[in-house]
């Protein structure tokens, strides 16, 4: 008989920093940033509110890891779907040293464009709009021709964002 068990995560967040985008020695994208978490209650001895944020390690592979590191930015909201894994390894001086992180397979960029800040001010020059557009327009290309040939894409991305969310 085997037992079944089950790594999965899904958070919803803003970004505390801008993805680092990277390659392994045999070309493969890797990115990582970070995501924090907040929550709210009321005490039940003194009725006070509290509040806690909590962070997470975020990481992409491969095709994932270069759309999160063209598109997100420091603040913006995004939904990521994954797994948690921790690692070990050692220091330069010896030191053993470990992270959880979550691995994510699936994000959604929940931040419309010019809400954010940071993330307006970045896509105000022409050259990161036209990135910005034919990135995001090339995955949805493949699953929806007809369609995005019909639509603008800042129309497309509204109705994608809203229509994949799992809850």
């Amino acid at each position: 008989m085997s037992v079944r068990s089950l790594n999965k995560v899904m958070l919803i967040g803003n970004l505390t920093r801008d993805p680092n985008l990277r390659f392994t020695p045999n070309g493969t994208a890797v990115c990582s940033f970070g995501i924090a978490t907040n929550r709210s209650w009321t005490s039940a001895e003194d009725g006070e509110k509290q509040e806690r944020v909590d962070f997470h390690n975020i990481v992409a592979w491969a095709k994932l890891a270069e759309i999160c590191g063209q598109l997100l930015r420091k603040g913006s909201k995004v939904y990521v779907e994954g797994r948690i894994q921790t690692r070990d390894w050692k220091t330069e001086e010896g030191d053993d040293r470990r992270i959880t992180e979550i691995v994510i397979d699936n994000m959604m960029l929940l931040t419309s464009r010019g809400s954010s800040d940071d993330f307006s001010t970045n896509n105000d020059r022409d050259d990161d709009k036209t990135d910005s557009k034919s990135t995001k327009a090339k995955p949805k290309k493949a699953t929806k021709k007809e369609k995005v040939a019909d639509e603008p894409t800042e129309a497309e991305e509204v109705e994608d964002v809203s229509d994949d969310i799992p809850f």
